[in-house]
């Protein structure tokens, strides 16, 4: 790795980010500089699991050290910018990366229920809550999950972390993988923007820690559950994507409290079959033929569902592993009784759950959001059919914060975080950052 200052070619030199560097490459770092190995082990704690922001506050570095670090190296985390609360608890952040551009993240305390029904940590701890039950049954869905909404609540929330003592059971990130997207799903807000760059797997992983560092969370105490479902497609900067899921292993959150949602590119979902440590996988389905899907999403064309589900079917699945089938449902375009058997018929033999998305509506986007018939029929009659079927909890439409609806919206002037859980920033649809 370098260890020179980067020259931006016009004479003057920036700092390179630490974070993103790999425990092994921070290794050969402190050997250039003719440390001792347990720096290393230092410096990688510092960055991953305390999530230092300055190379100052590494106080078990002695100052020289420090010094020597500062000259080269910063820790380079990227910047929250902008924020914007909804009546539900969820935030979208606007986070600028070190060249100016700019992604959103999404946090949302207690999730949305995705992870129900996959076979992992996180759905045991989702299944049969009283309140997640409701809100397929048809409660307010803006409504945030609390303590109180359960049984038998349990108000100690001494040697616990900061979401017990706020009122939640755990935390769901949204994170981007790219800056815009490539894919032009037609019902997405985001495919308006293109694509502008991938991020690196620094800040991929960045956008976690920031998140939890603004919600002074502790991992251990604290669970959270991550998902690859922001800005951009995963599998279309495939190798960024897989480094940042090893660096949030190491900053202490297990593959298993990850999902990974692609549109379906069939070659990055094989090489992701041979991955001997992986997250969970969602595939965005959204039709239940090959017209339809190719109407929505252009990238049918490239690979058509079967394709898609052959790669599916490679994967190595552990006993009580399911795949996630995501399935945005479009008022009238595929939400009738002839797209469920289709679907049936395509999951048949599968190992599949699929998570029913009322669509999120968006400024300039054509379609309109079924009726609550429609989703109820949907949903039962897969459920019906014996696939394991559940309605995912929209999160912050009021702030452009939910599934579809991420589109860099920006104000004219950074705000500060809000004051109180029921404030809301509103922030205008523009693509571009401030200057």
């Amino acid at each position: 790795m370098k260890t020179l200052q980067q020259n931006d070619g016009v004479g003057t030199t920036t700092l390179k980010p630490l974070f993103g560097t790999s425990p092994d490459d921070l290794k050969l770092l402190v050997q250039t500089l003719g440390q001792s190995p347990y720096r290393a082990t230092q410096l990688a704690e510092a960055l991953y699991r305390h999530r230092l922001p300055s190379l100052d506050d590494i106080t078990t570095f002695p100052i020289a050290l420090r010094e020597t670090l500062q000259a080269a190296y910063t820790v380079g985390l990227p910047e929250i910018v902008q924020s914007a609360r909804s009546i539900d608890g969820t935030e979208r952040y606007l986070i600028r990366m070190a060249d100016g551009e700019t992604v959103e993240t999404v946090w949302m305390p207690d999730g949305d229920g995705g992870e129900r029904g996959d076979g992992s940590e996180a759905a045991e701890e989702e299944r049969n809550e009283p309140d997640l039950i409701a809100a397929e049954q048809g409660s307010p869905a803006d409504q945030p999950l609390r303590y109180d909404s359960r049984p038998n609540p349990r108000p100690d929330t001494r040697n616990r972390g900061s979401l017990a003592a706020n009122g939640y059971r755990r935390a769901t990130i949204c994170i981007s993988s790219q800056v815009g997207c490539a894919v032009n799903c037609q019902f997405c807000l985001t495919a308006k923007l293109g694509i502008r760059r991938n991020l690196t797997a620094g800040e991929i992983a960045g956008q976690v820690a920031v998140a939890l560092n603004r919600n002074n969370v502790k991992l251990g105490q604290d669970r959270i559950n991550l998902v690859f479902m922001g800005m951009g497609e995963p599998f279309l900067n495939y190798d960024a994507f897989m480094d940042a899921v090893r660096l949030l292993r190491f900053m202490g959150i297990p593959e298993s409290r990850m999902t990974v949602s692609t549109s379906g590119i069939e070659p990055s979902i094989r090489r992701f079959a041979q991955e001997p440590i992986r997250p969970k996988l969602a595939l965005s389905l959204n039709a239940s033929n090959d017209a339809v899907r190719e109407s929505i999403m252009p990238i049918t064309r490239k690979w058509n569902i079967q394709a898609l589900l052959d790669a599916v079917n490679s994967i190595p699945l552990g006993k009580r592993e399911y795949v996630t089938f995501e399935y945005v449902l479009l008022g009238g375009i595929n939400d009738q009784p002839q797209h469920v058997q289709e679907v049936l018929d395509l999951l048949a033999g599968l190992k599949a759950k699929v998570n029913l998305i009322v669509w999120n509506p968006g400024p300039g986007i054509p379609y309109h959001q079924p009726s609550p018939e429609d989703v109820d029929r949907f949903h039962k009659s897969l459920i019906a059919g014996g696939i394991p079927t559940f309605i995912r909890r929209p999160r912050g439409r009021d702030i452009y914060a939910a599934c579809g609806q991420l589109k860099r919206t920006v104000d004219e002037t950074p705000v500060p975080a809000p004051a109180g859980p029921g404030a809301l920033v509103q922030l205008s649809l523009a693509a571009n950052p401030p200057a």
